[in-house]
């Protein structure tokens, strides 16, 4: 296993951000570290990257242990914080070159990580007069030119632009494809779009831990139905197979049943014999944005 955590707790006085948290990631995996502001995720990825210590448990990334193998862990990680440190007043190459002082990494190196993550373009130029985009792409080339076995990253693509995304995106599927990725983000799309497992922690444990196509799976299907006018959501609770109601917006409902049987005619003979006028009607997957809430209200 490329990442081994077992029973992990963290606290900060009377708070508990971790409380017996365990999972194990593969190499080769990309996997999705999901969560609610405060949840743990950052808590979590700190200590794997040695700027936390755990209360209790353990965790061994690329098998060296996150308490006693400290410098050897740093060596063989590559980590993107939320908040991408940078030094505003160097240039790229200036920025990649002190990085590989401080790594020991062959100054050969510098020249492939910036073909790599497309800096090319802007490798002359300070990172200062950089777009957003481009500056965390500085940050995954700083991430990788060590060319470490995982890389954790901590919500990558916050601010970045559509076209900003799919490029970092790409470069993160592209590169995972032969490490392993933990990512954190609140981007569902992003998850769906990159990863191939996702982990949900809510109020410092795991809620979920599961390959990504098997989450989506699962008793229960989602309709969406719109009516011409407000209808009481006991009301259609009395279809057979409900199990939620939830208005959406307006007169849009979607109708979480306990079944994978297609219920879609089962809501238009309701509509029909309750004098129901439907405007559109459509079968939905259930998303992972849907699981998420369900998981983490």
């Amino acid at each position: 296993m490329s990442i081994e955590v077992k029973n992990l707790t963290k606290t900060f006085g009377s708070q508990k951000a971790l409380n017996n948290v365990s999972f194990a990631i593969k190499k080769g995996e990309i996997v999705g570290f999901l969560g609610p502001n405060g949840a743990g995720k950052s808590t979590t990825m700190k200590i794997l990257t040695t700027f936390l210590n755990a209360t209790e448990g353990s965790a061994l990334v690329n098998g060296f242990d996150v308490t006693t193998n400290q410098k050897d862990i740093q060596q063989s990680i590559g980590y993107l914080p939320e908040h991408n440190p940078l030094y505003l007043d160097m240039y790229v190459k200036e920025y990649l070159a002190f990085n590989a002082k401080i790594y020991g990494t062959p100054k050969s190196q510098i020249e492939e990580v910036i073909k790599l993550t497309g800096l090319t373009p802007e490798a002359h130029k300070k990172i200062g007069q950089l777009s957003k985009g481009y500056r965390q792409r500085v940050g995954l080339a700083a991430a990788l030119q060590h060319q470490p076995d995982v890389l954790i990253l901590d919500e990558p693509t916050t601010g970045l632009d559509p076209n900003q995304l799919i490029e970092v995106r790409k470069l993160i599927k592209e590169v995972g494809s032969q490490k392993t990725v933990l990512l954190s983000t609140h981007i569902m799309q992003e998850v769906e779009a990159i990863c191939d497992r996702v982990i949900i922690i809510n109020k410092g444990e795991i809620v979920a831990d599961e390959n990504l196509n098997d989450l989506r799976k699962g008793q229960q299907q989602i309709i969406r139905v719109e009516f011409d006018f407000r209808v009481e959501e006991a009301f259609l609770k009395k279809i057979d197979k409900v199990a939620k109601v939830e208005n959406i917006y307006d007169f849009v409902y979607e109708v979480t049943f306990a079944t994978e049987i297609d219920m879609r005619p089962a809501v238009f003979d309701f509509a029909h014999d309750n004098g129901l006028k439907i405007l559109q009607l459509n079968q939905q997957n259930k998303s992972l944005e849907s699981l998420f809430r369900e998981l983490t209200a």
